[in-house]
């Protein structure tokens, strides 16, 4: 049985809940734009390209930019936000002394379309749940 957090854990547990919250969102934003970079590439076989010879912003035949590569950009740049967002989890995980299934089911959250924004409004509400099993009162302080 996974054990719960510890009184002098609550207001790191609220700090790291709050930049999970921010995290949870950008990854699921960045997530979006790179499953359209995906459906645009292997669907119809262009990148986006900014700065190109098109413009400012267009769709490039694959292997034709002559600009930045924002496929490649929104690529990365979601890779960085999961690595944050699975340390956020992860942090989340044992502080809260969450089972790994719940660690596991959060961190898909950052792979399947729109699921971090379904976290985003879930996992407050499962760490007031663990806070209010360690102090009774603070559930009214985080909501």
């Amino acid at each position: 049985m996974p054990r719960g957090p510890r009184p002098s854990d609550v207001p790191r547990i609220r700090t790291v809940l709050g930049v999970y919250r921010v995290s949870a969102i950008l990854t699921g934003v960045f997530l979006l734009g790179l499953v359209v970079m995906m459906v645009l590439r292997y669907g119809f076989h262009v990148d986006i390209e900014a700065g190109g010879v098109e413009g400012p912003l267009a769709l490039t035949q694959v292997g034709h930019l002559q600009g930045l590569n924002v496929s490649v950009l929104l690529l990365s740049v979601h890779g960085w936000l999961y690595v944050l967002y699975l340390g956020l989890d992860f942090l989340l995980w044992r502080l809260c002394g969450w089972s790994f299934g719940r660690f596991l089911f959060i961190a898909l959250g950052g792979i399947v379309p729109f699921l971090s924004f379904f976290f985003e409004l879930a996992v407050p509400r499962w760490v007031r749940e663990t806070i209010a099993a360690v102090e009774p009162a603070a559930e009214e302080v985080a909501a």
